[in-house]
């Protein structure tokens, strides 16, 4: 298996996995339910949403590292 494969798999399960990671994210605006402050009740939810942003930031760092280089022509194999 040629280097170029391993960074093009990578590659496409940092993308697979940038997407899932986003749609998981809850909307910023909590409707009504903001009103009433009931959004900070619950740290848990805190911690996921920093633990998901944590996880959104590496993905989306690694998925466009191996953008640029896979689309530079520097790995050979192709």
């Amino acid at each position: 298996m040629s280097l170029y494969l391993v960074l093009k798999a990578v590659w496409t399960v940092a993308a697979l996995g940038l997407v899932i990671v986003v749609l998981l994210h809850s909307p910023k605006g909590d409707g009504l339910g903001g009103l009433s402050g009931q959004a900070q009740l619950f740290n848990s939810t805190k911690t996921a949403e920093l633990t998901l942003n944590r996880i959104t930031w590496v993905l989306t760092v690694v998925f466009m590292g191996m953008t640029v280089l896979l689309s530079a022509n520097l790995i050979p194999g192709r």
